[in-house]
């Protein structure tokens, strides 16, 4: 029998901790005599106990390792990673570094291999808003140009990656100097389709927010454009009060701890005190996957500047407000079932009101058939050298 081939994951943020789940499930169950996987934690997300809960919920192994960067600027998280990450990889000795996503442990995770010639597997290769003031853009294209295996979950990176000078032939055993690019799907389809087949098992936030489904709006926001700009907080909550009163619908927000303060530092007082007292705008402490999993698929619209809950809102068949300038998930834009606005307040109203009035949604196969994670397993045992 051929040696397992050892692949480390790298996860920081609690998006990647999901995504890698629909991994580490895949070789678990498919894939366990030819995979190994090492998971490091970054402890990019400082708040450990958040992402605890992620890994016990998500049925995803204890990560092996945890360096515990904790926050910062971008140059000081980075910098910890990578003199972390490295130590890691010339220890344990992998035949390959698995990354997600566009995040600070993304990129330190595939310099740090590449530097010492690890191959490097970037899952959700090819996304691109083309707006390189957004940190996350700079990560994707630069890990994307280190990577030895691109998966992209969409025909839109596949174009993206051969417009950048990819070669979309493939060679037998893939090097850093002849990657292989695939579309796979997006593997946070194969884990919504996985989860919300139990998620209403685990979950008990439909009874205990006393919600009815299809008559609430979902909401989250988290992004520092809007968090900590006042004018731009300003914009979106008066919004969402403005929505919430003219349609009697209900918002439903899980805020971090963090997010919730910024309503009542960045907020003019008028409007924080009109937020805080609606009947109509519930604030609610965090949640997790599952419940997520549950508010949207109950949820009339989703309101959202998360990346991930723009696609989930599509996997659930829900119209989605992006309160974003751009989104690298342009097809469900393209398609009619998401609307930028950023964080304009007449924007948002617009966009708002189209959706909820548009009856004729369409949900092409954007994102594959849910098996995303078992076609990249089976492409790092056969092309990784």
């Amino acid at each position: 029998m051929n040696q397992r081939k050892k692949i480390i994951t790298i996860v920081g943020a609690r998006p990647q901790i999901i995504k890698s789940s629909a991994i580490s499930r895949a070789v678990q169950t498919v894939f366990s005599e030819q995979l190994e996987e090492i998971i490091v934690h970054t402890g990019q997300h400082y708040d450990e106990n958040m992402s605890k809960v992620f890994f016990e919920e998500m049925n995803i192994p204890t990560p092996n390792y945890n360096l515990q960067v904790g926050s910062g600027s971008h140059g000081q998280q980075t910098a910890r990673m990578l003199e972390g990450l490295e130590k890691i990889f010339v220890d344990e000795k992998p035949d390959g570094v698995v990354v997600y996503g566009d995040t600070n442990s993304t990129i330190a995770g595939a310099l740090a291999a590449a530097k010492i010639y690890i191959p490097v597997i970037h899952i959700e290769a090819g996304l691109r808003s083309f707006n390189k003031a957004m940190p996350e853009e700079l990560n994707r294209i630069s890990c994307d140009h280190m990577s030895t295996l691109l998966f992209t979950p969409t025909e839109t990176g596949l174009t993206n990656l051969s417009n950048e000078g990819f070669k979309m032939d493939h060679s037998p055993k893939a090097t850093i100097d002849s990657p292989n690019v695939y579309h796979c799907g997006d593997i946070m389809y194969d884990n919504s389709l996985h989860f919300s087949k139990v998620a209403d098992q685990f979950s008990s936030v439909m009874k205990s927010e006393n919600l009815t489904p299809n008559e609430f709006v979902l909401m989250t926001v988290h992004r520092d454009t809007n968090t900590d700009i006042a004018e731009n907080l300003e914009a979106i909550f008066s919004a969402v009060d403005q929505l919430s009163k003219e349609h009697n619908m209900t918002f439903v927000l899980p805020l971090h701890p963090r997010t919730k303060s910024k309503l009542e530092t960045q907020l003019s007082s008028e409007l924080y005190k009109q937020v805080i007292d609606s009947e109509l705008i519930k604030v609610i402490p965090p949640v997790g996957f599952m419940d997520i999993i549950v508010l949207e698929k109950n949820a009339r619209m989703v309101v959202t500047d998360s990346g991930g809950l723009q696609k989930e809102s599509f996997f659930f068949e829900k119209p989605c407000v992006i309160l974003r300038e751009q989104t690298e998930w342009t097809e469900i834009v393209d398609n009619g079932n998401a609307i930028l606005t950023g964080a304009n307040h007449d924007k948002i109203i617009a966009a708002f009101n189209t959706l909820i009035g548009t009856k004729d949604f369409t949900y092409p196969t954007f994102y594959g058939d849910g098996k995303a994670a078992e076609f990249i397993c089976g492409k790092i045992v056969d092309e990784i050298q």
